[in-house]
């Protein structure tokens, strides 16, 4: 797809493109995350870089799972 189909489809649906991109971004920062804090080593004390991670990953889960499938019951 080009830019100009891109920027189509955006026009035709801002939401539902724009949600899909901010999770094409966020599976990115999560991948390059994970990669960082394993070349870190294992965490020590807390980890609270390695709680973030994982409330990241999980936030975006319940998100896809179970907030998206409920507004869309909502409209139809």
């Amino acid at each position: 797809m080009t830019l100009a189909g891109i920027v189509t489809q955006f026009r035709a649906h801002p939401v539902a493109i724009a949600l899909e991109l901010g999770s094409i971004l966020v599976c990115c920062l999560l991948f390059a995350g994970t990669f960082v804090l394993l070349s870190q080593g294992a965490p020590t004390g807390r980890g609270d870089a390695w709680l973030a991670l994982i409330g990241v990953g999980v936030a975006f889960v319940l998100f896809w799972t179970a907030l998206v499938p409920l507004y869309e019951r909502t409209l139809g």
